[in-house]
């Protein structure tokens, strides 16, 4: 089964595609903000900069992949990506866990609801406060929270990110001397 995924897997196609999942999950995160009325508590920000780590790095590994193809350079990213979303599912389940209620919100995180219709739209450059950590808005779908959901897809992409690492890691006899 793994096997039919390997191909996708191979030299500078899973930084690519791990960039499309990352913009895809912070295309997700910002929807939810903007369509659903859904602003972002403390933690939930810390989440999506997991995904913005790895945008700013699949980038660059793959201009730098254009520059010189290297598979030690593509074993290096791969494993790079595994645990730049593992740091993400850490940070997700913790976030989760405040959630449930596991153990305590962080200092920054609000014990109160905010309120949207007492915002005031004259001063609209000013923080008009912040959700609080421990409320789930999607209130459990599914049987688990945002957050929950964000932990195990973070989970399978760091998954993903180590199996490519697997794939990509040069053979003996496959690398040249000038490597």
């Amino acid at each position: 089964m793994l096997d039919r995924i390997d191909p996708f897997l191979k030299t500078w196609r899973w930084p690519a595609l791990a960039l499309v999942a990352a913009l895809g999950m912070l295309g997700a995160a910002h929807a939810f903000e903007i369509f659903a009325l859904l602003l972002p508590c403390p933690l939930c920000l810390r989440q999506r900069e997991v995904y913005w780590a790895v945008v700013a790095m699949t980038v660059t590994a793959l201009l730098l992949w254009q520059v010189r193809q290297n598979p030690r350079f593509i074993l290096a990213v791969n494993i790079m990506l595994g645990l730049i979303f593992l740091t993400g599912a850490i940070v997700a389940a913790y976030h989760a866990g405040v959630e449930y209620r596991f153990w305590p919100a962080p200092s920054g995180c609000t014990a109160t609801v905010v309120d949207m219709n007492a915002i005031d739209l004259s001063n609209l450059n000013q923080r008009q406060g912040a959700p609080s950590c421990m409320d789930d808005p999607w209130k459990g779908a599914y049987g688990l929270s945002m957050a929950g959901w964000n932990m195990l897809i973070s989970l399978g992409l760091s998954a993903l990110s180590f199996r490519a690492a697997g794939v990509s890691l040069p053979r003996p006899g496959t690398l040249s001397l000038a490597e």
